[in-house]
Order: structure tokens, then C-alpha cells, then sequence
């Protein structure tokens, strides 16, 4: 993959054509200015796969993107390699290193540990483990962003708009009368205001934000680099022993590799804390930590939660269970990222698919290896341990056991929304089951050790364990429900069933169609059955018959309602990259329908972005600003905050005094 971080090139500072939006008469406008941290991250990570990965995929060279030059070499190409791919990463870093948008990694878990341990304090600890994992990667410490607020649990939801003046004053010339801004370098004026978050903690939420972590973690420490020139080099050519005796640093680059192991650093912490204080016995009403072979605790839908008062370094005063059912969109939006996660720090003997380069950040620096015990065939013997493979085993055997247990209706073969705390629901929501799909095929692949993160595609020989099993046959069944109870005479998704009264709803929403194809391609994926895969095709062309709207250039949400939030703008995100990697007609198929043609597929792809991402104007769309990832660079006298003439604003032009970040805002369509 081509590696950005936050490394400025010329090509970034060039000067870039005007684009316009695709309004003809078409109002795109923003609904609220509110952030919500599940919908965002969720979308963003389909952005991410939907971005480089799948432009790659379809035969790109990444390198002859360039930021400042729109709609080259295509405008699909353009638009997925460069601004699906670089607003997802922007978005990340702007919820876990700058906005303050949950507590700080100095009081997490693991950095207390180690600081107890050294006698320092946590933020002198935390000041020398950033110093530690610059030196692994050879990024010169004085290169380090200043003023970061890296966290190591998210809030819920929150007012994106910066809380005070962005500093755009020059930190060094660029070219050509560029520059760069003093914010790209020091974080201090990227804050939001900590009055106006939704202090929760919400699985959901959390578990979103860990799903983006760890897939960019995944990619950034997925191979070594040379330590002399920077260049990428494989892994598996590296002989034993110490990578810098053979000229060599973890991650793909030193940049990379540095922004790689922060967002290490912070899923740790958050899953050590998530697994020693936020699980919940509802038999008790009581918050603690996840037992030894635990099956009576679930992580609960709202933990609210009171700050110890700290403004540098806030924590935990108290918690409090706001909402103690089980949600089954948190439990997916869990188990998934756990998923990626796993994959990346397994250190089981017996797996052979485990990449090298992951073994030599998790071999005990700079991150702790797991005890032997815990890495052999026999659980039984397993050992209580705060590495990163444990604590990610230990959490992520708890979730599937919760959706096993609380959410899957075993006689009707399918899964429910909703465990109130002493009973199981009978709503079936088919967004929520497609996408509990894909997070079951995510768990069958790590725990089995096949590939996840970006080669979750890839072939292997899997470790068939018992678990594995039981993901694939819930996944096979779920993927039957589908197709026998959530079809409807016109060939589209509902949107749900209820069990108690063995009924299916009539809506036919976009998030129905959404989590329909998603699961029944995720189904073909796990099983290699055809039948799936022929569903999801039909599916997707009868949805692009019925729902989209050629007017608008965007598909109706709800009946003649084109409504957006970060939900549904990632759900489309992912349905049209499915249709481009595995539902597309390739010849061999009996039927060849227009819809599935990869022209047009590609066509409704370029469609979407412009008119319901960045929308027709500067005040339209739901991405609200945009950062110089994407082209919008700073030039000396030029006070337009749009120097690439698109329709997103920088964000210090963006909606408010102050501006507001790169996120996505939930959009109402009209004409």
C-alpha cells in the first residue's frame, strides 16, 4: 500500500483544479452538527477498505495518485485512493490523538502497570514509551507531534467544532508559496469542548473506534523498513534475531511505523481496561472485572461516566450503568475489531499463517510477549497476563460468547437485537445481523489464524478449532434466514422480523439492502457456496433498480426519504465495494444485469461521494472539512480556506467560530 502519515510532498502542495458538485438543483443539507463516534468510525473503516485496498485492488498504481490533481487518472481512482482512503485516516487521529474525545493514555491500564513498576509517573512513563517505539521504528523523537491527547477509551458523542482558535500559522515554507500550518505539528488548538461530550461509554462507540485502530495498526506494522533509505521491505526475508543488526525497524516506514504503534499503545490500554472494569452481571447490577471462564457477564449498551477533574490527564471518578441490556450492533462492533486485533498480536505455536513482522513487535519489545502457557493447544492451563494476545483472547472469546448465548435464537436460526439484562428479544434487525455476519467471518478467520485486517480475502490453512466452527454454522445460518424470511416478492431486503409473532416487517430500507448484502457476501466468503453470492447479486440489482434515484444521484433511504447518517453512508460505502470485488459480472454468469456492470458500479460510487460526502456546495455534504491529505493545502495570502476549489472547506473554514474537523455529519437530500 502507499503510506501517508503525516509527511508533506510536493505533489500534496501542487495546485489543484476546481471541482464542483453535482447539485442541479439538489439541496444536500446537514442536518445537526453532532458527532457520534460509533456511526463515524464505523463509516470510516469501510471508507479505509473502500479507499487504497480496493483501488489496488482494481489494478491502480498507487503512485500515480496525487492529492492535487482531482479526477486523476479517473475520478473513481481519485476519489478511493485519495479521499475515501485519506478522510478515513484523518478522522482517526482526529478523535484519538487531538480532540480529547475520551480519557488519556497516561491513565491507562497497561501505562499505570509499567509505571508502577519504573516509579515514574504515568506521564513520564507514557513520555518514555512514545521515545521507546520512536526508537523501534527509527522516527527521530523530535518528529513526534506535540501536544497530542491520545486516548485510550472513546466517548460516545460529542460537538466536532474546535473549541478554540485552529493556529494556522506558519510552521515552514513549502512550495511555491505553500506552507505548513503550526496544527499539523502541535495538536494544542484540535480540541473539543470536553462540556459537550456524552461522557458513556459505549461498546459500540469504543469498539468502532478500535476497528480503525487496529486495521491502520494492522497495515502500518505489517512489514519492516529499511532503516537507512525508509523503503518497505518484506518480513519474511529478515533473519532471526534483532531487525536493527540487520539494518532493519518495525513498521513500513518510520512515520507509519510510529502512528502504528501509538494505535497499539491504545487498544491495549483499552482492551485491558474494557476486560478489567466494563463487564456486567446483571444478576448483580455490578460493574467489574471479566472472571476466568466468565459466562454470566456481557459488556452493557451505557456505562456513564464521572471525570476525576483533571484537565491535562482526565479519568475515572466513578462509573455508573445507564443502560445495562446488550446490544447486539455493540456486540459485532466489538468482536470484529477484537477480531482484527487478535490477528495481529497471535502468538499461538500452532498457527503457521502468523506474519513475521507482527511476531517481532510482539516478542517482549516494545510490546510484552504472552506466557508460553498461553500460546500452546490447551486452554486449560491458560494463565492470567496483561499482554496484548491475552487480553485480546480473553475479551474476544467473551463477546462471542455473549452473541451465542444472549443474541442468537438458536430455533429460529437467527439473531436478535436485544438481551434486557434477563431476557433474550424477538426483533431481528437485518442491518445488524448482515454486519454480525461479517464480525462472526472476522472471529472464524483470527480465531482460526487465517489472515485478517487488509488480506482478510486471502487463502490459507486454517487451525479449524471448535469456536471457529460455531461461527461458521451461526454465520451459514443466519445467511439462511436471509434468504427464506428477509426477501420480499420484489426481491429486496426488509428491515426486520419478529420471532414472537413469526412475522417480517414491510419497510424496505437502504440499511435493510445494506446489511443484507453485506452479510450474504460475508456468507460466501466463509463458505465458498455460490448460492450466497447469487442472492447478494440479485439483491444488489434490484436495490439499485428501486432505490436509487438518478435525480438526486443518491439512493432513497426510506420510501421517498433520502436520509444520511455515518451509518448509512458506510454501509453504501462497503455495498458498492462488494458489488466491484465480488459481485460483478465476470462472463460466466447466466443473467449480466446492467446494475452489476463495473463501469456502473463505479459510476454510482463516483456519484455518491461527490453528492453525499462532499456535496454540492461548501455548506452541503456530510464531510465537513478537510484536512491537506486531500489537496487543501496553505498558501500565503490566500485566506479562502478552500485553495483546492472543491466543495469542502478546510477546517478552520468550516461550520462554526472556530471551524470543525474532518467528520461526518448526518445530511437530509431534496430537490
Amino acid at each position: 500500500m502507499k503510506k501517508t502519515g503525516y509527511s508533506i510532498t510536493a505533489a500534496m502542495l501542487a495546485c489543484a483544479l476546481a471541482i464542483t458538485g453535482c447539485s442541479d438543483g439538489v439541496k444536500v443539507n446537514v442536518k445537526d452538527y453532532s458527532f457520534d463516534t460509533a456511526g463515524n468510525m464505523f463509516a470510516y473503516a469501510e471508507f479505509e477498505l473502500s479507499g487504497e485496498p480496493l483501488a489496488e485492488s482494481l489494478g491502480l498504481d498507487l503512485d500515480v495518485l496525487d492529492a492535487g490533481k482531482p479526477d486523476s487518472p479517473t475520478a473513481f481512482d481519485y476519489i478511493a485512493g485519495i479521499e475515501s482512503y485519506e478522510y478515513s485516516e484523518e478522522a482517526m487521529y482526529e478523535v484519538v490523538e487531538k480532540s480529547g474525545m475520551g480519557l488519556h493514555l497516561a491513565n491507562g491500564p497497561a501505562v499505570a502497570d509499567e509505571a508502577k513498576k519504573a516509579g515514574q509517573s504515568p506521564n513520564e512513563l507514557l513520555a518514555s514509551r512514545f521515545l521507546k517505539m520512536a526508537d523501534s521504528v527509527g522516527q527521530p523523537a523530535d518528529q513526534i507531534q506535540q501536544n497530542m491527547f491520545p486516548t485510550f477509551i472513546e466517548y460516545a458523542a460529542g460537538d466536532p467544532h474546535y473549541a478554540q482558535k485552529v493556529d494556522t500559522g506558519k510552521y515552514a515554507d513549502g512550495e511555491n508559496g505553500t506552507y505548513i500550518p503550526n496544527y499539523q505539528v502541535d495538536f494544542s488548538s484540535l480540541r473539543w469542548d470536553r462540556d459537550k461530550m456524552k461522557k458513556q461509554f459505549v461498546p459500540a462507540a469504543y469498539g468502532a473506534t478500535m476497528l480503525k485502530q487496529s486495521l491502520w495498526a494492522g497495515d502500518f506494522l505489517g512489514n519492516l523498513h529499511n532503516a537507512e533509505s525508509d523503503e518497505e521491505v518484506d518480513a519474511s526475508t529478515a533473519a532471526e534475531g534483532q531487525e536493527a543488526d540487520q539494518g532493519l525497524k518495525l513498521g513500513v516506514s518510520s512515520v507509519d511505523g510510529m502512528q502504528g504503534m501509538i494505535l497499539t499503545e491504545e487498544v491495549w490500554n483499552k482492551l485491558q481496561y474494557v476486560r478489567d472494569n466494563l463487564f456486567y452481571d446483571s444478576s448483580l447490577q455490578g460493574l467489574g472485572a471479566l472472571g476466568k471462564n466468565a459466562t454470566n457477564v456481557y459488556l452493557p449498551h451505557a456505562i456513564d461516566v464521572e471525570e476525576n477533574g483533571d484537565k491535562d490527564y482526565p479519568n475515572v471518578k466513578g462509573l455508573k450503568v445507564n443502560d445495562g441490556s446488550s446490544s447486539l450492533q455493540d456486540q459485532w462492533l466489538m468482536l470484529w475489531p477484537t477480531s482484527e486485533f487478535y490477528g495481529m498480536t497471535d502468538q499461538r505455536k500452532d498457527n503457521p499463517n502468523r506474519n513475521p513482522a507482527f511476531a517481532r513487535v510482539f516478542d517482549g519489545d516494545p510490546f510484552p510477549a504472552a506466557p508460553a502457557a498461553n500460546t500452546d493447544s490447551d486452554p486449560s492451563n491458560d494463565v492470567v497476563s496483561n499482554d496484548p494476545f491475552t487480553i485480546a483472547s480473553d475479551v474476544l472469546l467473551a463477546v462471542f460468547d455473549n452473541i451465542k448465548t444472549r443474541h442468537w435464537n438458536n430455533d429460529a436460526g437467527t439473531l436478535v437485537t436485544s438481551f434486557d439484562g434477563g431476557k433474550q428479544g424477538t426483533a431481528v434487525d437485518t442491518f445488524q445481523a448482515g454486519y454480525t455476519i461479517e464480525a462472526l467471518r472476522m472471529f472464524e478467520r483470527a480465531i482460526d489464524g487465517l489472515p485478517v485486517g487488509y488480506a482478510n480475502g486471502d487463502a490459507a490453512e486454517g487451525l479449524k478449532t471448535a469456536a471457529g466452527a460455531e461461527a461458521k454454522e451461526m454465520i451459514i445460518r443466519q445467511a439462511d434466514f436471509i434468504l427464506s424470511a428477509l426477501i420480499n416478492k420484489d426481491g429486496l431486503a426488509v428491515s426486520g422480523y419478529d420471532t414472537a409473532k413469526d412475522e417480517a416487517g414491510q419497510d424496505t430500507t437502504l440499511l435493510a439492502q445494506e446489511g443484507a448484502i453485506r452479510g450474504l457476501t460475508s456468507a460466501f466468503l466463509a463458505t465458498e457456496d455460490e448460492k450466497y453470492r447469487d442472492a447478494a447479486r440479485h439483491l444488489y440489482a434490484a436495490m439499485d433498480s428501486k432505490l436509487w434515484d438518478n435525480g438526486i444521484k443518491a439512493y432513497k433511504t426510506n420510501g421517498d426519504e433520502a436520509s444520511y447518517d455515518a451509518f448509512a453512508a458506510g454501509g453504501v460505502s462497503a455495498m458498492l465495494r462488494l458489488a466491484l470485488l465480488h459481485l460483478k459480472n465476470t462472463g460466466s454468469e447466466s443473467d449480466a444485469p446492467k446494475a452489476l456492470e463495473q463501469s456502473a458500479i463505479q459510476q454510482r460510487y463516483v456519484d455518491f461521494y461527490r453528492q453525499v460526502i462532499d456535496g454540492p456546495s461548501l455548506e452541503e455534504g456530510m464531510q465537513a472539512s478537510e484536512f491537506w491529505d486531500t489537496g487543501d493545502f496553505y498558501k500565503e495570502g490566500d485566506d479562502s480556506g478552500n485553495t483546492d476549489g472543491d466543495t469542502v472547506p478546510q477546517i478552520q473554514k468550516g461550520h462554526g467560530d472556530n471551524g470543525i474537523s474532518p467528520v461526518l455529519l448526518p445530511v437530509e437530500i431534496s430537490k
